[in-house]
């Protein structure tokens, strides 16, 4: 039966003492609508450390499968960040040709200026 005290807990609909898909009573944790990315590297790396996924899911709410995308996501992740190389030639040459293209850039502006200032035919003299 219910007791007077406990009818804020019970869901409309729900079977007395029932436990939700997530394991969790029902009424005793708000439905969290949007995770953070901090919130959800912690939960990460909880799973990480070697935690059970179904006990991190019952204990944050979220589906198992939610959680090992975000695990997967986590770890390639990781893996692009490892991949990285400090010195890379070609992100060396990458870096001194867009340095070239900047002085092209700043070249060709000039050059076009001193036209307008001087005029298309100014200071030219015919062929003949």
């Amino acid at each position: 039966m219910l007791n007077k005290s406990k009818v804020a807990e019970v869901v409309p609909g729900a079977v007395e003492g029932a436990r939700s898909a997530t394991g969790s009573a029902p009424g005793t944790t708000a439905e969290v609508k949007r995770w953070s990315a901090s919130r959800k590297k912690e939960v990460v790396l909880r799973l990480l450390r070697g935690e059970p996924v179904d006990a991190v899911s019952r204990d944050v709410s979220v589906p198992i499968y939610r959680l090992e995308e975000w695990r997967d996501r986590a770890l390639a992740g990781m893996d692009a960040g490892l991949k990285e190389r400090e010195n890379d030639p070609l992100e060396a040459k990458l870096g001194d040709a867009t340095r070239r293209i900047g002085e092209l850039v700043m070249e060709v502006e000039l050059l076009r200026k001193e036209r307008q200032v001087r005029g298309p035919l100014a200071n030219r003299r015919s062929s003949k």
